[in-house]
């Protein structure tokens, strides 16, 4: 496993890291049995940054995530969470006020048996009033940072243009990180257009869904996955070709995803140890960048072309 430091917080990251939205059983039910194993082999083999919120499975995947960590030794690995996307009974919340954001990263800390946590993220600004974000969550996050419960602040969304706008109004160095999705694999790599930006504002890039949430992927896209039609069936007909090469898409979007050394880490999810220790396998192999090059010819005019987060 390769290894690089996130922006400016010293915090040392795989290229490839664990998403544990998986465990919350997001994609398909989960045996949380399974799950555990699936953290513990991920460790093993060195994906030692790992990420989650309390968002995933409205609280399980921190819990189940929790019950893993109860077993390893601190130090062995470094934890992100979220605050401002919740849910209960199947109902999606948002809440981005200073209180809220204060509670739930205790109750985090709760759920995942740990005392502090080295990464903690504003999650899906684009849900929340951007000013309240500037204004009330990011100081708030930093108060806590001050006071050595988290290590780290960063800020997730899909639309990149709503993270920049975000950093460029608050005091450096107070988001010191940055998630973004669906926006560096095969089919849209747009987030290259900003790492300049975010290389000289010192901030770490942590990029995630190598799949697009399913769009790259043999088993197809699930039914509520918001991407056009016309993306579906363009990423559909790359994974054909990829099938027919001998060649698995999965292996060569999460190759691709890691490629770009600009970016710290990337986020791969599965609470299948056996998927997760596949997908290491992949990028210990040398990307075809042949294959690549044809995969972005046939999804053509389907290239960077992104949905609403829902």
């Amino acid at each position: 496993m390769k290894y690089s430091y996130l922006g400016k917080t010293g915090m040392k990251v795989p290229v490839l890291s664990f998403g544990a939205s998986s465990l919350g059983g997001v994609f398909r039910s989960v045996s949380e049995a399974e799950a555990i194993r699936a953290v513990f082999t991920a460790i093993e083999h060195g994906m030692t940054f790992i990420d989650v919120s309390p968002y995933y499975g409205h609280t399980k995947a921190e819990t189940v995530l929790g019950e893993a960590l109860t077993e390893l030794q601190r130090e062995s690995f470094l934890l992100s969470t979220k605050v401002g996307r919740y849910g209960a009974n199947g109902v999606n919340l948002w809440d981005y006020s200073a209180q809220r954001t204060r509670e739930s990263v205790f109750e985090s800390m709760e759920r995942l048996h740990v005392d502090y946590i080295d990464l903690i993220n504003v999650h899906d600004i684009e849900f929340a009033d951007l000013s309240q974000i500037i204004n009330e969550t990011l100081p708030t996050l930093v108060e806590l940072r001050e006071k050595g419960l988290v290590g780290h602040v960063g800020i997730t969304d899909l639309q990149l243009e709503n993270l920049k706008w975000v950093i460029d109004r608050v005091p450096e160095g107070t988001v010191e990180s940055v998630l973004n999705f669906c926006h560096y694999s095969l089919n849209d790599d747009r987030l290259a257009d900003f790492l300049d930006y975010f290389e000289a504002k010192g901030i770490g890039v942590i990029n995630a869904s190598p799949f697009s949430m399913g769009l790259l992927s043999q088993r197809g896209v699930p039914e509520w996955h918001p991407a056009p039609a016309a993306l579906v069936e363009a990423c559909r007909k790359a994974s054909d070709y990829c099938l027919s090469q001998g060649y698995p898409i999965e292996k060569l979007a999460i190759q691709f995803s890691v490629s770009n050394p600009r970016i710290g880490t990337t986020l791969f999810s599965s609470a299948n140890p056996d998927n997760v220790l596949k997908n290491i396998q992949y990028i210990e192999e040398p990307i075809d960048w042949d294959l690549v090059a044809k995969v972005k010819e046939i999804i053509g005019d389907q290239q960077r072309v992104t949905w609403k987060n829902t």
